[in-house]
């Protein structure tokens, strides 16, 4: 996805296919899930598809289910629409590691991400273990029964056919209101496994501005993008300057009369190829699976090489970034204000325009940048404040577009309790960055933040593989990591500094000093831990 992202004043969603596109994925309502299952995974987006896939290919034996809450596979996928929306990671790491991607397009569009993640559900049979329309609620754990007790809101069957309830909300509740219509289920899981991201899916952040109510055009927040919305031939601004915004800006200008990205402040932005080159002549006689290694580990090396070089020397890769941008916009542009932050590189992700898009929609005129702070909406547009010696001014839009982040939640909004008592996840600490300390039997995926998201959930998926065939060899039920007496500093689970970051810190889990409390961004390394280490040392513990 292009950055993490966003509700419009239209209320059309992104969340609804194109027509005829819902009856691939949606399964009855009405259609039972069992009492009971060994495993539940909540959420059928990439991090429930890749988790369930690899779970079904361990363990045939085990019975598994998939609940999501909206009407459709795809997650993140299936819910962004709006222009460009792409990926802003190589898809050679975005993909899963047992079902590679061969597409030479190696930034792909989201519509291209979505049938990926429905194709690998269909060819593992994960498809059909899908419940849609299924809400978790809550989660009890009962350390009697060694069991959880998981409260499912279901939804009401859509009307229309294909035309259901999509937006409504992501693989759990942002809110634990029951959904008008919905029933209350409740069924039991030995295992609970979250895969339901990290953001809410009804809605995005949106800051109140000034003066909003008067804005005589249409203002639309890109989480849920008017499937009807037509910007040719008008005067569009985009507020923001994170991935949702680069991304936007050169595919409305392909269209608008004009596209302002206005910006706060800046963010660094780097041009990659959207295509992988033609292997060279020697690649094509290796076995497909050997290449598909190398391109991987190739992209893993190239990531983090990038991350490091800015932890170790930030101004060097300052300088490398600048450079990269001053090649590709004409001479005189004001590079200081427009693409050179206050913070050091990957203090926030670092954003990709594939092959240069954004800077040539620069070149081209057909795109502008404005880094100022907003005074107050009126009716032709956003005035600015004319911030550092800049003239005091209105920015003409007939649509202004709220690419301005999206609001944080943990583990889709489910209340977790063992034994009847309350999981505050903001006061645990984090076991190897997918477990919660003193929380039995339960799983989250959480991927990198400075590499492909589908790495660390490929690692959680094995690891907790693992753990499961060490539970079964020694007829053992349970298995929960316990806190250290010590815990020393902590940090949140997410590093960075990001607006979204600091909005929802508070909600949260911490991440200890050391291993396995602390979340290293780091694909080897966790390769070793979560692959190869010992599964009964660092503080986890079993029974019956």
């Amino acid at each position: 996805m292009t950055g993490s992202n966003r509700a419009s004043s239209a209320g059309v969603s992104s969340g609804e296919p194109l027509h005829g596109e819902r009856s691939r994925d949606r399964r009855s309502s009405g259609e039972p899930l069992p009492g009971h299952v060994d495993v539940l995974v909540v959420g059928a987006g990439l991090s429930g598809v890749g988790m369930a896939a690899r779970l079904l290919r361990d363990f045939p034996r085990r019975t598994l289910a998939v609940v999501e809450a909206r009407q459709a596979m795809g997650g993140t996928w299936d819910l962004f629409r709006y222009p460009g929306v792409r990926s802003d990671s190589d898809m050679f790491t975005l993909g899963y590691a047992d079902r590679p991607w061969r597409d030479r397009r190696s930034i792909a569009p989201g519509a291209a991400i979505r049938d990926y993640v429905r194709d690998t559900a269909d060819e593992t049979g994960v498809a059909e273990r899908v419940r849609y329309g299924h809400r978790v609620v809550a989660a009890d754990w009962s350390s009697a029964d060694a069991r959880w007790t998981v409260e499912i809101d279901v939804a009401a069957p859509p009307s229309g056919g294909a035309g259901g309830a999509a937006g409504a909300g992501g693989a759990s509740a942002g809110s634990a209101d029951r959904s008008v219509g919905a029933r209350r289920l409740t069924v039991t899981c030995g295992v609970l496994v979250a895969c339901s991201g990290y953001y809410r899916y009804d809605e995005g952040y949106t800051p109140t501005f000034t003066g909003q109510q008067d804005f005589a055009g249409t203002l639309v927040h890109p989480q849920h993008w008017p499937a009807d919305l037509d910007v040719t031939g008008r005067w569009v601004v985009v507020i923001g300057s994170g991935a949702t915004a680069i991304t936007l800006v050169p595919a409305l200008a392909e269209q608008a009369e004009h596209v302002t990205m206005l910006q706060r402040s800046p963010t660094y932005v780097l041009s990659l190829p959207s295509e992988r080159k033609r292997p060279r002549p020697w690649r094509r006689l290796l076995p497909r699976s050997v290449d598909d290694r190398l391109v991987r580990w190739r992209s893993v090396g190239m990531a983090l090489l990038s991350y490091q070089a800015s932890r170790r020397s930030p101004e060097r890769m300052k300088a490398f970034l600048r450079s990269g941008v001053e090649r590709r916009l004409p001479e005189g542009f004001d590079v200081d204000r427009h693409f050179q932050p206050s913070y050091d590189p990957w203090d926030q992700r670092l954003c990709i325009t594939p092959d240069g898009a954004l800077f040539r929609a620069l070149r081209s005129g057909s795109a502008s940048i404005v880094t100022d702070g907003i005074e107050r909406f009126v009716p032709e547009g956003v005035a600015v404040e004319g911030r550092d010696g800049q003239e005091a001014r209105v920015v003409p839009a007939d649509v202004v577009v709220t690419a301005t982040g999206l609001n944080l939640l943990l583990f889709g909004g489910m209340r977790l309790s063992v034994d009847g008592a309350v999981v505050d996840p903001a006061t645990k600490l984090t076991y190897k960055g997918f477990m919660l300390a003193d929380v039995p039997n339960f799983a989250f995926a959480i991927g990198y933040t400075n590499a492909s998201w589908t790495l660390k959930i490929d690692l959680v998926g094995r690891y907790l593989s693992r753990l499961l065939r060490y539970l079964d060899r020694r007829g053992l039920r349970w298995a929960v990591p316990t806190a250290p007496r010590r815990a020393g500093r902590t940090m949140p689970l997410i590093d960075l500094s990001s607006g979204y970051v600091a909005r929802g810190e508070h909600l949260l889990p911490r991440q200890g000093g050391r291993a396995p409390w602390r979340m290293h961004q780091n694909y080897p390394r966790d390769v070793w831990a979560m692959r190869f280490s010992s599964l009964t040392r660092d503080g986890m513990r079993f029974g019956r």
